[in-house]
């Protein structure tokens, strides 16, 4: 479990690929909090734990992945890049794909790609039911919709080998525990290394 912001920093730091990725995480936490102040992207309260909270808690699903993973990583309802982007910066050889109908945030993460240099991240601004189906070798959602949604509105980009890695908060095992038992054998939760209470949702 990560402590506080030291922690944090340093579990982001030894997942980073390369000095760049780090320059940009670095980058995206100042770009993030300057953006805060014009459109509400985080709660204020978790500003001062911003390491904790958002990028570390992103970080972590690099776990859950594997290394020879390329893409496409498909992040749903990215909002201000949370994982997506943080996915996108630590791991420069993974094709991103970035989903999110909301205009304002949209132009924030669009903006992101365009000062962090991301060649590897694409930003969808529409609603996914709009987005031309794609196979994706992972499916991430951070507060995107309940699982079972979930599940029906990514079904065209899922394939049998699609790893969904879902941080869903207090309420994973709860989701997860209310689902049918041919979708429940499929899926595990993992204890979140940022909150104590916190699950993430993974398939098998």
């Amino acid at each position: 479990m990560l402590a506080d912001e030291n922690e944090a920093r340093s579990y982001v730091e030894k997942v980073c690929a390369d000095p760049q990725a780090w320059d940009r995480i670095g980058l995206f936490a100042q770009l993030l909090l300057a953006e805060n102040q014009k459109q509400n992207l985080i709660s204020k309260a978790s500003e001062e734990n911003l390491w904790v909270r958002h990028l570390a808690d992103g970080a972590q699903l690099l776990e859950y992945a594997s290394r020879e993973t390329s893409g496409p990583w498909l992040d749903l309802g990215s909002g201000p890049g949370l994982p997506g982007l943080v996915i996108s910066i630590l791991r420069p050889e993974i094709e991103c794909v970035l989903v999110e109908s909301r205009g304002r945030r949209v132009d924030f993460l669009e903006h992101c790609v365009s000062e962090l240099g991301l060649d590897n991240c694409r930003i969808e601004g529409r609603r996914l039911e709009q987005v031309a189906p794609f196979e994706a070798a992972v499916i991430s959602a951070r507060a995107f919709a309940p699982l079972e949604k979930l599940l029906r509105l990514s079904a065209p980009f899922s394939t049998k080998t699609t790893r969904f890695i879902l941080p869903k908060g207090r309420s994973a095992a709860h989701e997860l525990k209310q689902m049918k038992f041919s979708i429940r054998k499929m899926f595990h939760v993992e204890q979140s290394l940022t909150d104590p209470d916190a699950g993430i949702i993974v398939s098998a």
